[in-house]
């Protein structure tokens, strides 16, 4: 029963002729939110934060060690945070700064190539190219049910990419990658108002209309393939397997058309930032964008790209930008006095903006507490420093709600205990049941319960 000073959830402020709906408040309380919805269960959530070209991590025989090494000198849970990821300080008991993992395919891979691998653990060491499934596209096939859209797969450059030089961290069951989006204006009206103002009815009938030319093509290529080649046939096969996920989504936009969407508030988007501008407005705009994507039960899934490996797209920029550097491929690779320090005051500019999307998550809450305890947040980097796809740099935060138990720096053994080991973990963790995934040998340790 509600409590006599609770508020019903879709109270309104009114004045001046308007009305504006409140944010959930700890005082609307779950009874009164049964009285016009069914409670659900407490929503379980993957994300994966990205960026590139490794970290500053100076030999501890180097002065600058202490200040400017990404990892902690020391390892349990009176460890202390060094300049690199300070800004971090404030969410020590909602976090783990994960060391020694990394991926054994992709420990001496050429070049950048590790960043296509870091969410699959997928063997790149042929001339071929051979990923595999990444660890978001696993869990969305089990929690998309629960959702308008499967998963989000964002980037600062948006698309594919190419080998070794990915734009996306998402790849199929096939291995190929899934473009990623990066136009946050496009993005908002895409998911977040699909009506675009028009009518249910209108909405319904273009729905139709997408249906009718989707079922036109597929029928048209039944034919089509019977007079293929081998290899067109196999070309046809992959433009057919895409086509029968837009198809896929268009089915899963008609059965949410009559479900309203969850109630927001979108006044602090920022949709007009400019990457080539002010980089941490264009980051924090992105960072917002998926806060909103767990809020409103859009989605549970979501990763994003913060830049490209290598010095390419917009993300190289930003340390030029954001602190009168360097671009930053370039900075990995300068052997100048000081460069571990210059690069470690970017290792600390990402960190901050990691910060910020960590205070959001923990501030922002749902019917059913901080989006942060019911959420699993990797952020890193697929090297430890640019080509050395060994140790690689990582933080697992929240999911206190899930059993994690945070607060301590953990260094695995490399021979024994895989990246992928982690994986299996965070699968689990959030009801997608798996022994194993890519070249695991079995769960993390320590940090799950």
């Amino acid at each position: 029963m509600g409590k006599s000073w609770h508020l019903n959830r879709r109270t309104f402020i009114k004045g001046v002729g308007a009305a504006v709906l409140l944010p959930y408040m700890e005082c609307m309380g779950m009874g009164k939110l049964s009285q016009f919805a069914e409670v659900p269960a407490k929503p379980k959530r993957m994300c994966f934060v990205y960026f590139p070209n490794g970290v500053s991590v100076p030999g501890a025989d180097h002065e600058l060690y202490s200040q400017w090494n990404w990892f902690p000198h020391k390892t349990g849970s009176d460890y202390q945070f060094t300049k690199s990821i300070a800004p971090l300080a404030p969410f020590k008991n909602d976090m783990t700064i994960l060391g020694g993992l990394s991926h054994p395919n992709s420990r001496y891979v050429l070049g950048h190539i590790a960043g296509d691998t870091w969410l699959t653990g997928g063997d790149l060491r042929g001339n071929t190219y051979n990923n595999s499934i990444s660890i978001d596209q696993l869990a969305a096939q089990k929690l998309r049910r629960h959702t308008r859209i499967p998963y989000l797969t964002l980037s600062t450059d948006g698309g594919v990419g190419y080998k070794s030089r990915a734009s996306t961290l998402s790849f199929d069951a096939n291995g190929r990658a899934i473009p990623s989006e990066h136009r946050q204006r496009e993005i908002f009206e895409r998911y977040f108002s699909p009506n675009n103002g028009a009518t249910t009815k209108e909405r319904r009938k273009s729905l139709q209309q997408d249906k009718k030319i989707v079922d036109l093509v597929l029928e048209d290529s039944k034919s089509l393939k019977k007079r293929l080649g081998y290899n067109d046939k196999s070309k046809l096969d992959e433009y057919m397997t895409t086509l029968n996920q837009v198809e896929e989504q268009v089915k899963r936009n008609e059965k949410w058309l009559d479900i309203p969407m969850r109630d927001f508030d979108a006044s602090r988007l920022n949709l007009d930032t400019d990457a080539t501008v002010d980089p941490e407005a264009y980051l924090r705009s992105t960072l917002d964008l998926m806060i909103l994507g767990f809020e409103t039960d859009l989605t549970r899934v979501i990763t994003y790209m913060m830049a490209r490996e290598d010095g390419l797209g917009f993300g190289d920029a930003f340390p030029k930008l954001a602190l009168n550097l360097t671009g930053h491929h370039g900075m990995t690779h300068d052997k100048k006095a000081g460069y571990q320090e210059r690069l470690g005051k970017y290792d600390q500019w990402l960190s901050k903006q990691f910060a910020y999307f960590m205070d959001r998550m923990k501030t922002t809450h749902d019917e059913h507490g901080s989006l942060l305890d019911n959420t699993l947040v990797l952020y890193g980097s697929a090297c430890s420093s640019t080509h050395n796809a060994n140790n690689l740099p990582l933080i697992l935060a929240g999911g206190k709600h899930m059993g994690l138990k945070h607060g301590s720096y953990e260094v695995f053994d490399a021979k024994h205990v895989h990246m992928s080991n982690l994986f299996v973990s965070m699968l689990n963790t959030v009801g997608v049941k798996v022994d194993s995934f890519a070249d695991s040998t079995g769960p993390l340790p320590k940090v799950f319960n």
